[in-house]
């Protein structure tokens, strides 16, 4: 499905249904936006670990901007500004008075924005193994520089100057960086992943090459006042666990968890771990 909002057209998907059947009536559940990470790539890439959620929630995955099946436009304003008021006005545009957030990364700090922004319209967020501002890429250029091979450290020398040419580029950077992302790292099936992502460099471009330089939203994370829960994962390279923890302290109320044995890759290595905390705090 697609919703033509402000200056483009997103691509959504629904998975679940709104109403459950109970003993004697109709229990609405929880409506969750799945807002993917990257940038550079989809909302398939949360999509199958993520489907068993759609039994207590209805799941609305989409694509930003530029990404996915969703519209192209001038790279320019593959933002992150613009990607949370895409957000604000695909609710909107779907008649739905609040939303649950489950933001994955970069998707985590689209979420915290709009949690901060748009208060009254976030039912639950939970911000997933991401980062309140731009320390994270200081801290990951200098583990990478001291834990990756030659030519891991070379092909990101891409990513921290924003200047992949293409998406062939884009995949082999995400697939030789593949054993620092996850733990329990296969390359085959790593690659039938990826052949179902639809790349575009132009989006992690302007985010590596730009915005993500001065992205900071740590003065407004008080201002979030939804039931939050913070997921880090114990070995991530790029969002290490302290800034979940960061995330968590300047929260009111908001909970915390680390998962042990798990990279940045957390819905690869410890998909059952997740779901669990997802479900327990819908619960």
């Amino acid at each position: 499905m697609r919703a033509r909002i402000r200056d483009t057209e997103l691509y959504f998907d629904v998975e679940g249904s709104e109403l459950a059947i109970a003993t004697s009536h109709f229990q609405q559940k929880s409506i969750f936006f799945v807002i993917h990470g990257g940038p550079g790539v989809d909302h398939t890439t949360c999509r199958p670990v993520l489907s068993p959620l759609s039994e207590i929630a209805q799941l609305i995955y989409f694509d930003h901007r530029g990404h996915g099946r969703s519209a192209r436009g001038n790279p320019e304003t593959y933002t992150l500004e613009n990607n949370v008021e895409d957000m604000e006005a695909l609710r909107q545009y779907l008649g739905l008075e609040q939303i649950g957030l489950l933001g994955f990364s970069y998707g985590g700090m689209v979420a915290l924005t709009y949690a901060s922004r748009y208060p009254s319209h976030v039912s639950k967020l939970i911000p997933v193994v991401t980062a309140p501002d731009s320390r994270f890429l200081a801290l990951a250029q200098t583990k990478l520089a001291q834990e990756g091979t030659p030519e891991q450290n070379a092909i990101a020398q891409l990513l921290w100057q924003g200047k992949f040419a293409s998406e062939q580029q884009l995949q082999a950077y995400f697939q030789l960086l593949g054993p620092l992302y996850s733990l329990t790292f296969d390359p085959v099936k790593s690659m039938e992943v990826w052949r179902r992502v639809i790349f575009n460099p132009d989006t992690i471009n302007q985010a590596f090459g730009g915005f993500l330089r001065t992205y900071d939203i740590r003065a407004q994370l008080p201002y979030i006042s939804a039931p939050t829960l913070v997921i880090g994962a114990e070995q991530d390279w790029i969002c290490p666990p302290q800034f979940s923890k960061e995330i968590a302290q300047a929260i009111p109320n908001a909970k915390l968890e680390i998962v042990p044995n798990s990279g940045h890759s957390i819905r690869a290595d410890a998909p059952q771990a997740l779901l669990k905390l997802i479900s327990d705090f819908l619960a």
